[in-house]
């Protein structure tokens, strides 16, 4: 509904103003934006994208060229943070993810010896559903009571739970660190021009992912890029700035008919891949998966199909 309401009322000031209008793909929108915010920030790069939706691992090859290496099989980073933070009882006004990391700043994180999720899997997917399992077992064998906040817990209890957040966190962080090295390894393979890993996403504002990803990119030589936090978590300005990328290329669509009705039709893409899929990363569970949802081509597919005169 959101997005009808927001297309909607784009296509009447582009019907109203006669403007062209530009087509935004959220996910492409957090990749680009930290090409407005740093500079030297050159195709091709790789990127990873982190929310509470989504986890994405691409090689950004120009504006619309995206080769997918991973994504979510699952559950995504964001989300297992959400549900361990609440299991934990911690206060979710500001989010689950800030809340988790700074008590897990208090805590051992060898306390718990959670697995690290899809070790086994030479691939760049992400999986967490088994990792927020582990956990909450290990909630309820320690009896603690999301019921009770942290808040009024005592001296024992606060560090049982801030043993559990640091535990999560580091196994949490661990996955990224795996799928991360193997993704600029292929990526560096499909063009040893790559130069930086751009993170992005609500996540991408964790201090300890952060610090993690920057000392895997200097392992090889790379530069890490993260847009300020503020840019990283959904915001206008990242669709502005993916928008202004499109149109500077000329990639843009006519003004709607100047008599289009209220009701007319629109096509919405709430779901919609954003990069073709490097055949590599894709499990055969993966493939059937896609098969359900991809409806449309790629945002990549359709772009190269209109630079070569096909619609």
């Amino acid at each position: 509904m959101c997005l009808r309401v927001g297309v909607s009322k784009a296509r009447d000031i582009a019907r109203v103003h006669r403007l062209p209008m530009v087509g935004v793909h959220h996910m492409e929108a957090h990749a680009l934006v930290a090409r407005l915010t740093e500079k030297g920030v050159e195709f091709p790069f790789v990127v990873l994208l982190v929310s509470g939706g989504h986890n994405l691992l691409l090689l950004a090859q120009d504006v619309g060229q995206y080769t997918q290496l991973g994504t979510t099989v699952d559950d995504a980073i964001g989300e297992a943070y959400d549900k361990t933070a609440r299991l934990l009882g911690l206060d979710l006004k500001r989010g689950g993810g800030p809340a988790l990391e700074q008590l897990a700043l208090e805590g051992n994180p060898k306390a718990f010896n959670f697995s690290v999720p899809m070790r086994q899997r030479q691939n760049c997917n992400f999986s967490y559903a088994g990792l927020k399992n582990q956990v909450r077992l290990a909630i309820a064998a320690k009896n603690i009571n999301a019921e009770v906040p942290l808040s009024e817990t005592d001296t024992e209890e606060r560090r049982l739970r801030a043993d559990m957040a640091a535990s999560f966190q580091r196994v949490a962080v661990l996955h990224l660190e795996d799928r991360c090295r193997r993704a600029l390894e292929w990526a560096r393979k499909i063009d040893p021009s790559v130069a930086c890993l751009v993170v992005s996403g609500g996540v991408a504002s964790n201090q300890v992912v952060r610090s993690r990803l920057n000392y895997i990119t200097q392992e090889v030589g790379l530069r890490l890029v993260c847009p300020p936090p503020r840019l990283c978590t959904d915001n206008g300005v990242m669709v502005a700035w993916a928008g202004v990328e499109h149109y500077n290329r000329g990639m843009t669509q006519p003004p709607p008919p100047i008599d289009e009705p209220l009701d007319a039709w629109l096509d919405l893409r709430p779901r919609w891949q954003l990069g073709e899929i490097l055949e590599e990363g894709v499990a055969d569970a993966h493939k059937r998966s896609l098969k359900k949802t991809g409806t449309h081509p790629s945002l990549t597919a359709q772009v190269r199909s209109y630079a070569e005169g096909n619609c």
